[in-house]
């Protein structure tokens, strides 16, 4: 309950133009200190937990044992993380594309899903709590790769889950 609160404040805040992508490059000491904030590491710790769950606790664990067996003793890059997992999915999922998405963008999408029938469509835009003007720029351009469970009447949670990566605007 503790951590949902914490993802709540951080969205909050993620939510605005002013809010600031999880990973960029930075070129001084000072920039490096405002890039450690709570919504780095709460949205960051969000999106390991979104990961984990679209991958598999069991294939999301053995890509972190890829990582802590390539990088011991070293130092790493965020790319580092996400081709070890790569390395797990033997190219079924391109890992490093889906994750730089939310990782080098500011923000979060808005998922729409309407369903006709037995049709199903889902559209993504860039969410914004409230436009400040002094700090607005277009999010024509945003998209993310978003990874989309779901059930049937045919299945239940636990036995049956489907997939769906949305990496279009639309699907």
């Amino acid at each position: 309950e503790d951590f949902l609160t914490l993802i709540f404040k951080a969205m909050m805040k993620d939510a605005l133009n002013s809010s600031h992508p999880v990973s960029s490059a930075v070129q001084s000491s000072e920039q490096i200190e405002e890039m450690f904030d709570s919504l780095s590491y709460i949205k960051g710790a969000s999106l390991l937990l979104m990961l984990k769950h679209y991958l598999s606790k069991d294939v999301f664990q053995a890509g972190i044992e890829v990582y802590l067996h390539n990088h011991n003793y070293g130092t790493a890059q965020s790319d580092d993380l996400w081709d070890s997992m790569n390395e797990i999915t033997n190219g079924t999922l391109d890992v490093r594309k889906m994750m730089k998405t939310w990782i080098v963008q500011k923000g979060f999408p808005l998922v729409t899903v309407v369903r006709k029938g037995k049709i199903i469509s889902v559209q993504q835009e860039k969410f914004l709590f409230r436009v400040e003007p002094e700090n607005w720029t277009s999010d024509a351009s945003y998209l993310w790769h978003i990874p989309l469970t779901y059930i049937t009447n045919r299945c239940n949670f636990t036995h049956c889950t489907n997939a769906y990566l949305l990496d279009q605007k639309s699907g």
